[in-house]
């Protein structure tokens, strides 16, 4: 018994269960360039009670592991612990530094750090691990059970320098994570991000946002938000600069909306693209509301109600249709709940029941007040344009095959919708700056004033433009927002609708998609000659 008790009290003292570090799977852009990638680091531990150190010995660690002198003795003489970490994920020359001490008590494990290449690029994006490698933002977040694989772990008896000096064998095998291959281009990312940087600076405003899908599969292929910041360094991050707006923001969407209600009438056969509306000089009483257009039409066909964003005209069609229906278009292109992507923080916005609508709230929704959308429901909502009436889920990997698309509106709706918001993009419309030579585009112009104590501030706006492109063949849906632009513009034709030219332009270049546009110079309207969108 005597033997079996000191034997029992051996093991106690030297005996350890070692964890066997997981791998952590590799994020990859569609094409196989590493987005994130784990490197190997030390971990500096101890055993508190075997801690034995000369003065000089605790001065040179101490100073090692970036603490004071007093810490550590603190940290170490206090404890009663039997495993105290002292400082996670050095580096190689660290690490060694602290083993040529050679300080009995103190010992080293292997575990790995994350590294992203592309920095505050695709920061929100992939996001970040936190120190025990497990996502804690973004890719890394949404998909941890697959990259993070599982720890294994395995008995040894070490002696009192930390040396093992007898391996009892695996207890549990690890299981190293998996790589996810997203469907991120790399080149259009650094493309959209630079872009959208450059019009926050120019238009110095709080903050942009900017997302680029493939209506053929619903891959999100870019996604971009200023201000960003560097998942390498986070030691000073903000929580202004991790707000993936993208995704986590909801806000009022203002005109872009008006061509669902439109193409609801359309897809009803109520009216065509041709049909009058009366306009009523740019004014429209409804109860003790007035809804008001910034350019006063005594009438407006319906292709240009969308072309030159007359709320009136939105109203008045919106109103002609039931609530129910309105409602249910809405919620069948994604608005009212979170895209099911899976990514941490996606919001699904406002959409109310139909049944609580008043006639002057069916009325402003039609061009965007009184609902509350996130950019990435916009963009999808949008490839109901180009996709011919139906819908694909949204993806962050990359897909082998199309998925089969839900019918939303008819194929002839759809295609009389595209070719009304080519005419946004044309002299005559909202939005002549998102033209881009070579390709023929389209899209929609929207300029909210942002909500402000219940009401609407008189002058902050937000700024945006959704649209696709080339109209022949739509490959790409981009959306894009600025919030708050104070350099002296604030019209979605005039600050957002470039920043989707000069991304549209370069992405159709890099796939190498075919013309459907003369390759002249594009000429763009003097101001006082653009027409400015109602919301």
């Amino acid at each position: 018994m005597r033997t079996e008790f000191l034997q029992e009290k051996g093991e106690q003292r030297y005996a350890r269960v070692i964890d066997i570090q997981a791998t952590r799977g590799r994020i990859l852009d569609r094409s196989g360039e590493a987005l994130a990638v784990s490197t190997p680091v030390k971990s500096i531990w101890a055993i508190p009670e075997d801690f034995e150190a000369t003065e000089q010995q605790k001065v040179a660690l101490a100073h090692l592991l970036a603490m004071s002198t007093d810490d550590l003795r603190h940290r170490l003489e206090g404890e009663k612990r039997d495993f105290l970490y002292l400082k996670r994920q050095v580096s190689p020359d660290v690490a060694r530094s602290v083993e040529m001490l050679e300080v009995p008590g103190i010992y080293q494990q292997q575990e790995f750090r994350r590294y992203y290449p592309g920095g505050e690029v695709t920061a929100h994006v992939i996001g970040f691990t936190g120190v025990e490698d497990k996502g804690q933002e973004g890719v890394e977040l949404a998909y941890q059970a697959r990259l993070g694989g599982k720890l294994g772990s395995r008995r040894v008896i070490k002696d009192r320098l930390g040396r093992i000096v007898e391996d009892s064998g695996s207890i549990r095998a690890a299981q190293d994570g998996s790589d996810l291959t997203l469907a991120l281009d790399s080149k259009l990312q650094s493309i959209a991000f630079a872009a959208l940087k450059d019009a926050v600076k120019a238009h110095k405003a709080k903050a942009g946002a900017l997302v680029v899908v493939d209506p053929r599969t619903g891959e999100i292929v870019a996604l971009a938000n200023i201000p960003s910041y560097n998942p390498n360094n986070r030691s000073h991050l903000t929580g202004a600069e991790l707000r993936n707006r993208v995704v986590t923001d909801s806000f009022e969407p203002g005109s872009t909306l008006k061509p669902f209600a439109v193409a609801l009438a359309l897809d009803r056969g109520l009216v065509t693209p041709q049909s009058v509306i009366n306009t009523a000089a740019g004014s429209l009483q409804i109860a003790n509301h007035v809804v008001k257009d910034v350019h006063a039409e005594a009438a407006l066909t319906v292709a240009q109600v969308i072309q030159k964003s007359s709320n009136v005209g939105a109203a008045r069609i919106a109103l002609g249709l039931p609530r129910e229906d309105m409602w249910s278009l809405f919620h069948r292109v994604g608005f009212g709940s979170a895209p099911d992507l899976g990514f941490p923080g996606a919001v699904g916005g406002k959409l109310r029941p139909w049944k609580t609508w008043r006639p002057i709230e069916q009325a402003t929704m039609a061009y965007g007040h009184g609902i509350s959308v996130s950019l990435l429901q916009l963009a999808r909502a949008y490839t109901v344009f180009a996709r011919d009436g139906d819908m694909v889920p949204l993806t962050l990997e990359r897909m082998a095959n199309p998925p089969q698309g839900t019918r939303v509106i008819s194929v002839n709706a759809a295609r009389e919708m595209r070719a009304m918001l080519e005419t946004v993009t044309q002299v005559g419309g909202t939005a002549p700056r998102a033209r881009i030579m070579g390709w023929r585009v389209a899209g929609k112009t929207g300029t909210a004033h942002k909500q402000e104590n219940g009401g609407y501030a008189a002058s902050r706006y937000l700024s945006s433009f959704v649209g696709f492109g080339p109209v022949s063949n739509p490959r790409l849906v981009i959306a894009v927002a600025i919030d708050e632009p104070t350099a002296g513009q604030h019209y979605g034709g005039t600050v957002a609708a470039p920043v989707f030219a000069q991304v549209m332009q370069s992405a159709l270049r890099i796939l190498g998609v075919p013309n459907d546009a003369p390759l002249v110079p594009i000429v763009i309207p003097g101001e006082a000659q653009e027409v400015k969108e109602g919301t």
